[in-house]
């Protein structure tokens, strides 16, 4: 491709060198540059990538494009520009031929409940035979084929590389999880997406964004790039701010909740240990809804997909249908053994409120204890510290027996992680144990579990790994517990 069609609009500052030169590849990792391929310098928390402008060039890159002064040998095209990511998302949809303009794309953001949503949608689709793609936290779902990823939202090359393979698999829909990050990173920018949904706003990664209203603020960008509506939840307290600030869009606003002021809302909620059903009324009428996994934020998240498919002229029975069909999530509130003597229930709430909400979820059906497994990874300094006491205190609160463990510590020291998480418990009397190792703390749950208890794993979910220090260590929940019950049993046997 002519390097004029992939800088096409792009907002330069000065360009030395020929641009009417063929390019093979874009990178912004110097490892993946290739002979007359373009690299961008973008300068990142750990990593600076001005610094490996010279490894670039010597695998072969004749163009740069960057943010800041550096010398470069004659023969390169240099581009300087104001913002390098916001540079490679241009010149990435360039590359790809904008192909986010070739399908609907639909962004979900908000604290808790993206996945969700995504499934939600993507169930009702796939009863009406509508190809349909996912991005988020669980991997790329293509053709029902999952493809991990390194973030819930990919940096813009990659992620318009997967928008090509899905214009070339025919993908009629994509449904994707837009993290902050990727609002605040501009790994979203100059996507076409046609409808925006907000789930709710509480404390997470202010590590990132310092205080809520910044948090709030990289969320609320997305609103400002839909063109078709922006769905949002009117009965979360940022939810509300939120409709105020785009309510003036060419986006129409659609408002969900359990209230009837809402376009969409439900009524007449009954919650079992496995289920949620409600009545859902709608401009369009009302129906009966069965979601296949317990508790109120699923009615949330299921209400979310509804207005989705209101907004998009999807019949009600194929909305009825397409959730009524989607039997479980994977990490969200999924039960992973249950027999008489057991029930283990893994959840990926990581946050405060997502924590209080799954121990809320079931309290109400454990006719025993419930005996949490929990640990945090947040940020170094006060406001790591804020989450891991808030999330020590609601374990304290809702929870018989906390056990307290390591999730992703990485480079942090689990055992301060778990200090201040006990000191949060020992402040509100709570009964806690702490394990460093989470398969040791796993193995105790399991062995103080007396009949009627429930053990709930948090913060893993659907996760396969586990990252301590610089190393991902294999780590599935489900397949540990399976493995620790089964060693107890056969050891009581013999």
């Amino acid at each position: 491709m002519l390097l004029t069609a992939v800088i096409k609009d792009l907002d330069i500052l000065s360009i030395k060198g020929n641009v009417n030169i063929e390019i093979s590849k874009i990178a912004y990792d110097s490892r993946e540059v290739v002979e007359n391929g373009v690299f961008v310098a973008i300068s990142g928390f750990k990593v600076d990538g001005h610094n490996y402008i010279q490894k670039a060039i010597d695998k072969g890159a004749k163009v740069i494009i960057l943010e800041n002064e550096v010398d470069i040998d004659e023969g390169i095209t240099v581009i300087k520009v104001e913002d390098s990511r916001l540079a490679l998302a241009k010149v990435s949809t360039n590359y790809y031929n904008h192909p986010t303009q070739k399908f609907n794309l639909v962004g979900i953001t908000g604290t808790n409940g993206k996945t969700s949503v995504t499934y939600f949608i993507k169930a009702i689709y796939d009863y009406m035979n509508k190809p349909t793609s996912i991005i988020g936290t669980i991997g790329t779902v293509i053709n029902n084929q999952v493809i991990p990823n390194k973030n819930t939202t990919p940096e813009s090359l990659n992620l318009n590389a997967i928008f090509n393979d899905m214009v070339n698999a025919k993908v009629e829909n994509c449904i994707m999880e837009v993290s902050s990050h990727a609002l605040n990173l501009n790994r979203v920018g100059y996507c076409d997406f046609n409808t925006g949904i907000f789930t709710n706003l509480s404390p997470d990664h202010l590590e990132l964004h310092n205080t809520m209203e910044e948090y709030f603020n990289a969320k609320a960008k997305l609103f400002h790039m839909t063109s078709d509506y922006n769905i949002i939840n009117m009965d979360d307290e940022y939810g509300k701010r939120l409709i105020q600030r785009v309510k003036d869009n060419d986006a129409k606003v659609i408002t969900y909740g359990l209230e009837k002021e809402a376009d969409i809302y439900a009524k007449d909620i009954i919650c079992g240990d496995e289920f949620t059903k409600y009545t859902v009324v709608t401009p369009n009428g009302t129906m009966d809804i069965t979601v296949n996994i317990p508790g109120i934020i699923y009615v949330y998240n299921s209400l979310a997909a509804i207005a989705y498919g209101y907004c998009n002229n999807i019949g009600l029975m194929d909305i009825q249908q397409g959730i009524n069909s989607l039997k479980g999530i994977t990490g969200r509130l999924e039960v992973i053994y249950n027999d008489d003597d057991y029930k283990v229930i893994v959840d990926f709430a990581h946050t405060e409120d997502g924590l209080e909400k799954a121990l809320n979820t079931i309290r109400p059906f454990v006719k025993g204890r419930i005996i949490l497994v929990f640990g945090v990874y947040a940020a170094a300094g006060e406001k790591g510290r804020d989450k891991r006491v808030g999330m020590g205190k609601i374990a304290a609160k809702y929870s018989d027996v906390a056990v307290v463990t390591s999730d992703n510590p990485k480079d942090q020291d689990p055992e301060l992680i778990i200090q201040e998480i006990v000191e949060a418990i020992q402040e509100e009397k709570g009964n806690y144990k702490a394990i460093i190792d989470r398969r040791e703390a796993i193995n105790y749950a399991i062995e103080i579990s007396r009949k009627d208890d429930v053990i709930l794993l948090t913060g893993k979910g659907h996760e396969t790994s586990q990252i301590i220090g610089t190393e991902e260590i294999p780590f599935n929940e489900k397949e540990i517990v399976n493995e620790i019950i089964n060693n107890m049993k056969n050891i009581k046997i013999g």
